[in-house]
C-alpha cells in the first residue's frame, strides 16, 4: 500500500508526540523544575517566579492534551481495522460487527443484551467454551436442548 504524504501540521504532531513521549525529554522536563525550583532563593520565591513555572506548565499542557489525544485517536481508528479485518476473515463471525465503533449507544447497548443472553445460555447449557456468532446463537441453543432432551 503507498504512503499517502501527511499535511506539515500532521507530521510535526506525528513528530512531536513520538518524541515528548522519550526518557530525554522527561528528563529534561525534571531538570527544568529543579533548575526553576533552584533559582527560587536568587528571585527571592516572587510572584513573577512562581508564574513563570505556572504559564509554562499550563501552556505544555494545553498543547500535550491535544497531541495526546490526536495519538489516541489514531491509535483506536488502527485497532479497529484490525479487528473489523479479523471479523471479515473469521468463518461464522457476524459481520454486523464490523464498524460497531459507530453504533449508537442504543445499538450498542441490545448487542450487550444480547451477549448477556447468550453468556446466560451457555451457563445453563454447561459449554462455556462453546462460542457462536450472532445469528446461529439462537438456533444452536435450540439444538442443544433438543439434543440433550433425547
Amino acid at each position: 500500500m503507498a504512503h499517502v504524504k501527511q499535511s506539515f501540521f500532521g507530521h510535526f504532531a506525528e513528530k512531536t508526540t513520538q518524541y515528548s513521549g522519550t526518557t530525554s525529554v522527561f528528563v529534561s522536563a525534571v531538570g527544568l523544575v529543579l533548575l526553576w525550583a533552584a533559582t527560587g532563593p536568587f528571585f527571592q520565591y516572587s510572584e513573577t517566579w512562581q508564574l513563570v513555572i505556572n504559564t509554562s506548565t499550563t501552556i505544555i499542557t494545553f498543547l500535550m492534551v491535544f497531541l495526546i489525544q490526536r495519538a489516541q485517536n489514531k491509535d483506536s481508528l488502527v485497532l479497529h481495522l484490525k479487528l473489523n479485518e479479523l471479523l471479515a476473515a473469521t468463518k461464522g463471525a457476524s459481520n454486523r460487527l464490523i464498524n460497531a465503533q459507530d453504533f449508537s449507544e442504543e445499538e450498542i447497548r441490545l448487542i450487550h443484551q444480547f451477549y448477556c443472553l447468550l453468556a446466560e445460555k451457555a451457563k445453563e447449557d454447561n459449554d462455556l467454551g462453546e462460542t457462536h456468532s450472532v445469528e446461529e446463537a439462537e438456533d444452536n441453543h435450540h439444538e442443544k436442548l433438543a439434543a440433550h432432551r433425547d
